[in-house]
């Protein structure tokens, strides 16, 4: 019989390789990856463009470029967009972060040839019509407003504005009034001179052998002039290790029941030589759900819902981010708590027990995120954008396995200190005071 208060063994996850990857040059300048898996008949394509916040010269001009795309080109409306796409069972969306733009469309693969022709139309032909931009415009507006009703909100975005800068592209706030001044005439600019293939990686996955050929043919044509484009902004310096930090930075939010803490700072990038012991280390700390920050300031001290530590790499800097909501008076003391919780990590080893739970943890999650080969297309980006060498993921699974108590003390002296953090605090919360 089942002894269900008995965990099952773990076993150790075996050397890590991701599918190969055929990779063409194409005529356009575009690079063509092809991952195929023909285990489900569906299939993935993703064009993504240096076209994100990064690139934008205007603030505002890439989120609405991206998202005017799918509101009609030269000759098809929005909603012809929108029916086409529904009557195929697919999805057509563009998204736009902080380095890239990407246009990704999911579908059956019998249907993608009848499909790639409204992909194209979408990438190199958007009309920018005034009526849906002016709509798409008083609507983000309206949610930002809504949004910065929030603490949590609020934190976040003053957090990013004292880490990197206001006027930098990672850290520049929400501004509504150049939001509102960016007209159509300004998002064709910017799409022409963005939206070339010369500078896209275009992402084929999936039940995909059959129709290599045909994506190739539709991403090979080269772009149109330029002439009249807007310039794009030039790229970012890395942000550095070492952060600059004070006193918490108190946002007073009147009639709050609620505090929002955000700490972090500067974190070495996904290529520095102790980024998989890193990650092994923030894990611990508080990477998960049984994590020392969940422990202490969930379990023990009933404080919150929810708290996390976590590592978020991006192309121009990467960060160290902690954050949790709290009760409303509760602010200044979960920043002590969590301080202390580095002090622990630096002082005593953590116990082998501990220690091997979070490297289970860590490497069977990583398993489980290769299981379908759009995951596994995932990963394979990583590398491609951050520049990351082939073994990157067999080096992780070995340094995960291989590092000791001792090495990760190390590192939390050498990076978890409390006096390298930037610390925001959003809510009714009393007039900021030093720290120690």
């Amino acid at each position: 019989m089942l002894d269900r208060t008995v965990a099952p063994p773990v076993q150790p996850l075996a050397r890590v390789t991701l599918p190969a990857a055929t990779v063409l040059s194409l005529p356009s300048g575009a690079r063509l990856h092809v991952l195929a898996n023909a285990a489900q008949p569906v299939v993935r394509l993703q064009v993504v463009l240096r076209a994100g916040k990064v690139a934008e010269s205007q603030p505002g001009v890439a989120s609405i470029t991206a998202r005017m795309l799918l509101e009609g080109t030269t000759t098809r409306t929005a909603r012809q967009i929108a029916d086409e796409v529904a009557f195929y069972g697919a999805s057509l969306e563009c998204d736009s972060g902080f380095d890239r733009s990407t246009l990704t469309l999911y579908c059956l693969t019998r249907y993608l040839p009848t499909l790639l022709p409204l992909v194209a139309d979408v990438l190199a032909n958007p009309a920018f019509p005034e009526a849906e931009l002016e709509q798409l415009k008083t609507r983000t507006i309206q949610n930002v407003r809504v949004e910065r009703q929030k603490t949590s909100y609020l934190a976040s975005e003053r957090f990013n504005e004292l880490l990197f800068g206001s006027d930098t592209p990672y850290g520049r706030p929400f501004d509504s009034e150049a939001y509102q001044a960016v007209t159509s005439a300004d998002a064709r600019a910017f799409h022409q001179a963005a939206y070339t293939l010369d500078n896209a990686e275009v992402f084929l996955c999936g039940d995909v052998a059959a129709e290599q050929e045909l994506v190739a043919a539709t991403f090979s044509t080269p772009a149109a002039s330029t002439a009249g484009a807007a310039p794009t902004a030039a790229l970012p310096t890395p942000v550095a290790i070492e952060a600059t930090a004070g006193a918490p930075d108190h946002l007073a939010v009147a009639g709050s029941l609620q505090a929002s803490v955000r700490m972090g700072r500067g974190w070495p990038g996904l290529t520095h030589p102790d980024t998989h012991r890193l990650r092994l280390l923030v894990n611990v700390f508080g990477g998960y759900f049984g994590s020392r920050l969940m422990r202490n300031i969930r379990e023990d001290k009933g404080l919150t819902y929810g708290i996390y530590a976590s590592v978020a790499p991006r192309e121009y800097g990467t960060t160290l981010v902690i954050g949790t909501d709290v009760k409303g008076e509760s602010g200044d003391f979960a920043v002590s708590e969590i301080e202390m919780e580095m002090r622990r990590l630096q002082e005593e080893l953590i116990p082998a027990e501990e220690l091997e739970a979070v490297k289970n943890y860590i490497l069977g999650k990583f398993a489980n995120e290769l299981s379908t080969v759009f995951e596994q297309c995932d990963k394979y980006k990583n590398l491609i954008f951050m520049g990351l060498p082939a073994q990157y993921y067999t080096d992780f699974v070995q340094q995960t396995e291989a590092t000791d108590a001792e090495t990760l003390r190390e590192l939390a002296r050498q990076y978890l200190s409390p006096e390298q953090l930037q610390v925001v605090i959003a809510g009714p919360v009393p007039m900021p005071t030093p720290r120690a």
